[in-house]
């Protein structure tokens, strides 16, 4: 037996020869055998050392053995800690029922047999060891906890931080597909609260049209153990939806039993956004190969009735008014086929850009649409602040504002005022100056519905009136100049006001004397 696996056994007795004979029986359990002559005495070690089996005599001076034990049992530290009397008078039951009571948990009788002496306190002394050995384990076994604890618990924070720190929304889900926990990108996304969205709570985020599937996949999912995999709309804070790409996967413990689901949420719409935008420039460039068809069949008749109309205009059985409308009928006629070569690319230009009057092209336009103007009761407030000219190609310019005063015309079919201006500016958030001229209406105005379809080939608000492809070509040709045509529809006083603003930069627009000196004129 080692020192540290020894146990303190603590002798009182106020007679020192009774201490000698006690020691020497005891002498042979290899314990820590401790003397003490009184009860102060006793109290004092007992408060130093840790005693497995406090042996004491019931008669002593000063303390007897009962009011000893009765303090000895006061201490916490002395609650299981053995006491064995020992006495030399003869004991009634009362006696030994008020030994126990006060804390006692034997009695030995004088004169002592040495067997039982060893034997009673050996016993008492093995449990001790077996006590303090247990709270050695015990204390190891919580640090242990303590430890693995702080493991898991760092564990969990690892892997919280890493959770909000993806972009996906994520979450879990117990075996059965109840969704208990969810990343703070969820919260961010949705703005709902835990309370909120525990359980079943996010069916609300789905739209109505889908929602019906995605929990027909999910359930499956549940039931059979198969990960899961759709694609979906859910709603924002905000109140709009988003497409996500959402999956989970089962995890299991070492029994291969679904402990929990761990599932993302991965926001596409960006990419289902760029594929449609793929295909629509697929489906332009299946356009562009009809139209291109288109233009060759037009083209062989265009030019017989080009050529007819110029040698009507020379024709000298007409006056002069009559030859100015051949003259603008001529006009027109070379502008249809500049769209018909205009239909195969937007970006194939003429030979040259020359230096144009945005002002001289929208009178034009306005000349043109005079009858029209006045038939329909529109009145024209023209306000041209810009003296600027932009190398341009004329008949490219005319197709865009004549395509803009047509569509502000067939908005105001009782009347109305049209707006036309011209101004030296420059584009929101661009560095170079340009002009912008602006072309608006008191008309019916835009539904918001179609404000986002309106440049797209093919739409019209017109019914059966419209192709669908004035504004989007007005819009390739204004962008060949790295320019820009938006537009705004307001509802004012129980009417509309639409406006559409074309912008042209600065590296296109210049004044007229550094066009005379680009040109040498």
């Amino acid at each position: 037996m080692t020192n540290s696996d020894k146990v303190n056994i603590l002798m009182v007795d106020d007679q020192p020869a009774k201490l000698l004979s006690y020691e020497a029986i005891l002498g042979e359990l290899g314990e820590n055998l401790v003397k003490a002559l009184s009860g102060r005495e006793a109290l004092d070690i007992l408060l130093k050392n840790d005693v497995a089996v406090v042996l004491m005599d019931v008669s002593m001076p000063e303390i007897d053995g009962f009011e000893m034990a009765e303090i000895i049992r006061q201490h916490p530290r002395f609650q299981r800690t053995a006491i064995i009397f020992i006495s030399a008078v003869h004991l009634t039951d009362l006696d030994r029922l008020k030994g126990y009571q006060r804390g006692a948990v034997d009695y030995i009788s004088v004169p002592v047999v040495p067997e039982v002496l060893r034997a009673k306190v050996s016993v008492f002394a093995e449990l001790h060891r077996k006590r303090r050995q247990l709270e050695v384990l015990n204390r190891e076994l919580e640090a242990r906890v303590m430890e693995r604890t702080e493991e898991l618990q760092e564990s969990e924070t690892q892997f919280r931080t890493l959770a909000n720190s993806i972009p996906q929304l994520a979450w879990m889900a117990g075996p059965g597909g109840d969704v208990f926990w969810y990343n703070q990108r969820w919260y961010d996304y949705t703005g709902t609260t835990l309370e909120e969205a525990r359980g079943v709570g996010w069916h609300n985020l789905h739209h109505p049209e889908h929602v019906t599937r995605v929990l027909q996949g999910l359930e499956h999912s549940w039931e059979t153990g198969a990960p899961w995999e759709d694609t979906f709309p859910l709603r924002g804070q905000d109140g709009e939806y988003r497409w996500f790409l959402s999956r989970a996967v089962p995890i299991f413990d070492s029994h291969d039993k679904i402990t929990r689901w761990f599932g993302t949420c991965t926001d596409i719409s960006r990419q289902l956004a760029a594929e449609e935008a793929l295909r629509k420039t697929e489906r332009l460039a299946a356009m562009g190969r009809v139209a291109g068809i288109i233009a060759h069949e037009i083209n062989n008749p265009l030019e017989a009735i080009t050529n007819a109309f110029y040698l009507l205009q020379t024709h000298p059985s007409l006056d002069d008014e009559a030859r100015s409308y051949a003259r603008m009928a001529g006009e027109e006629l070379a502008r249809i086929s500049h769209i018909t070569r205009q239909s195969l690319s937007f970006y194939r230009e003429s030979q040259q850009a020359v230096p144009v009057s945005v002002a001289t092209v929208l009178d034009d336009v306005l000349e043109l649409q005079r009858r029209h103007l006045r038939i329909s009761g529109v009145e024209v407030d023209k306000d041209y602040k810009s003296n600027v000219l932009i190398l341009a190609y004329p008949a490219e310019l005319k197709q865009v504002f004549l395509n803009l005063v047509g569509n502000a015309l067939q908005a105001m079919p009782r009347g109305g005022r049209l707006r036309v201006t011209i101004r030296d500016t420059a584009e929101r958030g661009r560095l170079p100056r340009g002009i912008r001229i602006s072309v608006c209406d008191t008309g019916s105005g835009i539904k918001p519905e179609d404000a986002k379809r309106l440049f797209e080939p093919f739409f019209t608000t017109k019914s059966t009136k419209g192709t669908g492809l004035g504004l989007w070509i007005s819009k390739g040709i204004i962008q060949k100049y790295d320019g820009t045509i938006r537009f705004r529809s307001l509802k004012l006083n129980g009417g509309s006001a639409t406006c559409f603003s074309v912008f042209i930069p600065g590296a296109m627009a210049m004044q007229k004397p550094e066009l005379a000196a680009l040109s040498g004129v």
